[in-house]
C-alpha cells in the first residue's frame, strides 16, 4: 500500500475522503469599525472608530451630537421639518443613554424591525454606491 493510500483508507470498500491541505491565508490588514450617517441626498458624516475600540451608547451619542452640527450646516432649513432616525437594533443604538440624547437633540426614531435582513436600507441605499467606488482600491493600513 503507497502513503496516498493509506491517506484514503477504504472503509468499507468506499476510500474515505483525503486530508484537506492547508491554504496559507495572507494576514489582512484588519476590521475599522465606522458609522455612517446619510439622508436621501447623500453622505453627512463618516466616523472610523480607533482601532481597537468598540462602538458604546457614550460614544455613539457623542456622533449624534457631530451628526446635528452638521445636518445644520449642510442642509440648513430642513431641521425646522424635524428629523426622522433611523438605526438599526445594535445594542449601543437601543441604550437609555442613546436613546436620551436623541429625544433631547429632537430627533424622531423610527422603530427598526427586530430581525429583517429583506429590509436593511444600507443594502439598498448606501452599500451599492461604496462598493463602486472601493472595488478596485487595496489598503495596507487603516490609515
Amino acid at each position: 500500500m503507497t502513503r496516498r493510500q493509506s491517506k484514503n483508507q477504504l472503509i468499507g470498500g468506499i476510500a474515505a475522503h483525503p486530508i484537506p491541505k492547508k491554504i496559507r491565508v495572507q494576514k489582512s490588514t484588519g476590521k475599522v469599525p465606522s458609522s455612517i450617517f446619510w439622508d436621501q441626498d447623500g453622505i453627512l458624516l463618516i466616523d472610523y472608530l480607533p482601532k481597537g475600540q468598540t462602538i458604546s451608547a457614550e460614544y455613539y451619542s457623542s456622533l449624534q451630537v457631530q451628526f446635528k452640527d452638521i445636518l445644520n450646516e449642510k442642509r440648513r432649513g430642513k431641521m425646522t421639518k424635524g428629523v426622522l432616525f433611523l438605526h438599526d437594533n445594535a445594542p449601543a443604538h437601543r441604550a437609555l443613554v442613546t436613546q436620551r440624547k436623541l429625544s433631547y437633540l429632537g430627533f424622531q426614531c423610527l422603530d427598526h424591525p427586530p430581525y429583517s435582513p429583506d429590509l436593511a436600507p444600507l443594502d439598498y441605499h448606501l452599500f451599492p454606491g461604496l462598493k463602486k467606488q472601493l472595488k478596485v482600491r487595496h489598503f495596507l493600513s487603516d490609515a
